[in-house]
């Protein structure tokens, strides 16, 4: 299943279908759907095993102010992703807040999901969760790299709000879509993140991501996404 449909974010990319996935062509920057590069499995097994590092000190103000214009689009992360992954969009005074759209279907249940603004029908996920991310590496960076994690489109998708609450700050080892079609896309896009930003995984974590793939040997693994590092003028606690 791929999960970029429409609206500008960055730049033209090209997905390549496999597995039953249909190709789409997205006028923004790769979010977590199948796109090219290396077999996710083998990703996976590059990642480096340590333990959870303490949760001590992580805020969400640690990764900056929730939905910043890194990009400098002028619209903000979350209505970018809005944007993608729905459908029949419409807006409010202009091209960037969304105010309703389709979410069909959505990636972690598999239902049918209408988006009206200032409903909590959809929220925005962080694949990698910030608390998870901020245990496994990301305490010891830069704020502007935090920031640039928390707004990075390659690290969000629209998702039914009521299925993501239970997903909390869970990795692969301890949350999974409740619908497994999607499963294969999902753990890929973890390893991806993780990969690109060079966040660690415990051992139990990897276990769980080359036992999903595993299922799936020629998952690719998604690419793309903004910087790594967040423009000098936002700034994080």
């Amino acid at each position: 299943m791929t999960r970029l449909r429409g609206g500008a974010v960055t730049a033209v990319a090209v997905l390549v279908a496999v597995a039953g996935c249909k190709a789409e062509q997205d006028k923004g920057a790769s979010g977590p759907g199948r796109t090219g590069g290396s077999a996710a499995l083998s990703a996976a097994d590059s990642l480096t095993v340590k333990g959870r590092a303490p949760k001590t000190g992580y805020s969400r103000a640690r990764f900056g102010t929730a939905w910043a214009d890194t990009d400098s689009n002028s619209c903000d992360t979350r209505d970018d992703i809005l944007k993608r992954d729905l459908k029949d969009v419409k807006f409010t005074g202009g091209t960037c807040k969304v105010s309703y759209g389709l979410l069909e279907p959505d990636p972690y249940s598999g239902k049918e999901i209408t988006y009206r603004r200032g409903r909590s029908q959809v929220d925005i996920d962080h694949v990698v969760a910030l608390s998870d991310a901020w245990q496994k590496g990301a305490k010891y960076w830069d704020p502007g790299k935090r920031i640039a994690l928390a707004n990075d489109p390659l690290n969000l998708i629209a998702v039914d709000a009521s299925t993501n609450r239970g997903k909390g700050d869970g990795d692969t080892a301890t949350w999974l879509p409740p619908d497994k079609s999607y499963r294969c896309t999902y753990v890929a896009a973890q390893v991806a993140v993780k990969k690109k930003y060079g966040l660690w995984v415990s051992a139990a974590e990897k276990a769980a991501m080359k036992k999903v793939l595993t299922g799936c040997p020629n998952q690719k693994l998604p690419t793309g996404g903004n910087p790594t590092e967040a423009p000098e003028r936002f700034r994080a606690r």
